[in-house]
């Protein structure tokens, strides 16, 4: 079970941001975990939205270069050692996590992150079996 990741090419010049941010809040679009990764000329926004193909349509239509990729949500405990747990599990079974970010659900002492990995079919499998709960598109709109 995947959920839709939004990636965006951003110039890094002030203002940039709060164009992009401006023009989902106009399409209706909420924004529910982020991460931006940057470097001297141009970051990477990486989002989960609410409705992926609104938030997708709104960024083309204004002339963003961006791309949607298939993520895996990942539902944990939030306390210490679950994230560890969850790497270790990808790690026995050599899946490769390419870059992963995190944000707090609405459920008390519960955090979700969001992982990019080489292989979700794999990490799917593995994560299952090990007892780690995956989230859907529609539990995290």
């Amino acid at each position: 079970m995947t959920v839709n990741q939004i990636s965006v090419f951003v110039e890094n010049k002030p203002g940039a941001l709060a164009q992009i941010t401006a023009e989902l809040s106009a399409g209706g679009v909420n924004v529910r975990a982020l991460s931006i990764a940057e470097t001297n000329e141009f970051g990477v926004l990486r989002f989960i939205a609410d409705n992926e193909i609104r938030a997708a349509s709104v960024l083309r239509e204004a002339g963003h270069i961006l791309s949607v990729n298939p993520v895996l949500a990942v539902v944990l405990k939030d306390e210490p050692g679950s994230f560890a747990e969850t790497v270790n599990v990808l790690a026995a079974a050599n899946i490769d996590v390419e870059y992963t970010y995190a944000f707090l659900t609405p459920r008390p002492g519960s955090a979700c992150m969001i992982f990019r990995v080489a292989d979700n079919e794999a990490a799917e499998r593995v994560l299952t079996k090990a007892g780690i709960k995956l989230a859907s598109k529609e539990e995290l709109a």
